[in-house]
């Protein structure tokens, strides 16, 4: 029998010479202004999770002109509400959720520094032309597939809205979690090519 993680990873690029490999936070975007549609990344270091309910939070704070619980600037977002640790896991299942469900305040977090965001499904235009205005890219993970991607998470904390429980912002530790491009920092979209 195969070995699942092996396989995924091939397929999401885990091929040194296909794979681009990004360090968060990013320092600035410059790798970002090289990625295509299409293009497979491996991800590694800090990204923050948020869902519907943080996101609504986090506006909220910006609009007041209040600091957000993690400093943005080059940071990203990743859409999940992780399940429950097993004992002796970091985290339970960690799959994608749907990315438009965020649409309303994504350009916001954009316009704060945020430079990635990931989860599944297409993007509304306003959220295509926040990508090219902020050099911003959106990251579509693999959906249905929580317990393996959690597989690259090596640490979770929570760091904001615990009453939230599962929809609370973590602060996860990834190392070569797969990835592919699919809004580049030029406002190309892999769901309409």
């Amino acid at each position: 029998m195969k070995n699942p993680k092996s396989q995924i990873s091939r397929e999401a690029g885990q091929n040194p010479n296909k794979a681009k490999t990004l360090y968060l936070p990013l320092q600035g975007s410059p790798e970002l202004q090289s990625l295509q549609t299409g293009d497979k990344v491996l991800l590694s270091g800090t990204l923050y999770t948020a869902r519907d309910q943080a996101h609504k939070k986090l506006a909220a704070a910006l609009v007041a002109g209040k600091k957000l619980p993690f400093n943005p600037a080059g940071q990203a977002l990743y859409y999940v509400g992780p399940t429950p640790a097993r004992p002796g896991r970091v985290i339970g299942a960690a799959g994608p959720t749907t990315a438009s469900r965020m649409d309303a305040f994504a350009p916001t977090l954009y316009d704060a520094g945020i430079k990635i965001t990931i989860g599944k499904g297409n993007r509304s235009s306003e959220v295509v032309a926040s990508c090219k205005k902020n050099g911003a890219v959106y990251l579509v993970a693999t959906g249905g597939a929580g317990a393996l991607l959690s597989t690259y998470i090596k640490s979770a904390k929570i760091v904001a809205f615990p009453e939230l429980g599962p929809e609370a912002i973590y602060r996860l530790e990834v190392k070569n979690f797969p990835a592919i491009v699919a809004i580049d920092a030029k406002g190309n979209n892999l769901f309409r090519q």
